[in-house]
């Protein structure tokens, strides 16, 4: 343990710790409250059926004067960082909190609620006053309910969110279905070419073993751009099945699912034959010749004998393939269409572009859960022993 503990220690520092604290996005809620204490505070007992009590507008008054002029002092941005949080749950939030606060600033002595209501058609909606309480903290289920498609109302009952919010569960089927398709592909011709590396003579099947390698020394953006030149309208594929006379025009090849997979396969497939490969060269081959001996057929003996005693090399083919393709960002951002990009490319959206981490974050853990699930089935129907076999 003491030799080991260095590099133990500089994994969790720097592998495991950050991982550990973009996950935590996914139900950490900390930048409402320190905003909006007061007002969190007086809807503890609001019943979430009717626009909240006069009490409730008057602390809302207070907690942004006080956050504006606190951000004016120190320049922290907080209220910016809360009005972005509710934006996340209410649209329009983003610019409707610091407009309040500055209407609030300069409104004279009396009621708020009739200044708070004429700042924004918003603070009439009960949905407003909901999203406020469920950005209380420290922890939230927002995020991960909304990588489901699922929201909590005004009350606090889960319910499908509206029709045209609705996106990431088609956005998992989606990426499961690529995963999928190109797992059942990788192994449809993974397992021909691993058997004839596996039966070939000693001359040859090391170069066939090179050639099967010969992908992993080469860049997976280089591999993926490299597809895009030969599957573009004026690339090689079209240009050389026009001049064959075999079509009229250019084919639609790139930016589809068929590119998408296309690609896949390519960089995948090593992971697939390797396993596979190492199955069959060490499988006893005097039981297939036996079963042959004894008049089964050809396809017979293959189904019986040789298929049976491979299935922990394609079993662990699978899932290398299958983990691997779930995550896939770069191939299909750049070979395939709009209905193309898997869950890994809204993470990078929304992590990147839309700066919300909270919801990168919950798909990220939605796509950790998707590989635990598979890889916990696998262990349960086939056995992690046999995948350590193969």
């Amino acid at each position: 343990m003491a030799l080991v503990a260095p590099l133990l220690i500089f994994l969790l520092l720097s592998f495991a710790a950050p991982i550990g604290v973009f996950l935590w996005r996914a139900v950490g809620d900390t930048d409402v409250a320190p905003v909006l204490p007061r007002t969190i505070a007086a809807l503890a007992d609001w019943d979430g059926k009717a626009l909240p009590g006069e009490p409730v507008f008057a602390a809302l008054a207070e907690d942004l004067r006080i956050a504006r002029a606190r951000d004016q002092e120190t320049g922290s941005g907080e209220l910016a960082r809360a009005a972005t949080r509710l934006n996340a749950d209410i649209p329009g939030m983003r610019g409707l909190l610091p407009a309040t606060a500055r209407r609030l600033a300069r409104a004279s002595d009396g009621p708020v609620m009739p200044a708070v209501l004429a700042a924004g058609p918003e603070w009439n909606q009960i949905e407003t006053w909901g999203a406020i309480r469920r950005a209380a903290g420290p922890f939230t289920d927002f995020h991960l309910l909304a990588a489901l498609d699922l929201k909590r109302d005004a009350t606090g009952s889960v319910k499908l969110a509206p029709p045209d919010q609705q996106v990431f569960r088609a956005i998992l089927l989606r990426t499961l279905w690529i995963a999928v398709s190109a797992t059942l592909i990788c192994l449809l011709v993974a397992y021909p070419l691993a058997w004839l590396i596996a039966t070939a003579s000693p001359r040859i099947a090391p170069w066939l073993l090179a050639g099967v390698l010969l992908p992993f020394w080469t860049s997976l953006v280089v591999r993926s751009a490299a597809w895009v030149v030969l599957l573009q309208r004026e690339g090689v594929v079209n240009s050389a099945l026009s001049g064959m006379g075999l079509i009229d025009g250019p084919l639609p090849l790139l930016f589809n699912r068929f590119a998408v997979l296309l690609a896949m396969v390519h960089i995948l497939l090593p992971f697939a034959v390797l396993p596979i490969y190492a199955t069959l060269k060490q499988l006893d081959w005097r039981l297939p010749r036996a079963a042959s001996s004894l008049g089964a057929a050809p396809m017979l003996t293959f189904w019986r004998v040789t298929l049976p005693l491979s299935l922990p090399g394609l079993g662990a083919g699978a899932l290398l393939v299958f983990i691997q393709a779930l995550g896939f960002y770069v191939t299909p951002a750049l070979l395939g269409g709009p209905n193309d990009q898997m869950l890994s490319w809204f993470v990078g959206f929304f992590a990147t572009r839309s700066v919300n981490w909270g919801m990168a974050a919950a798909l990220s853990v939605l796509l950790l859960a998707s590989v635990a699930l598979v890889v916990g089935l696998y262990g349960k129907l086939v056995g992690f022993d046999k995948v350590r076999t193969a």
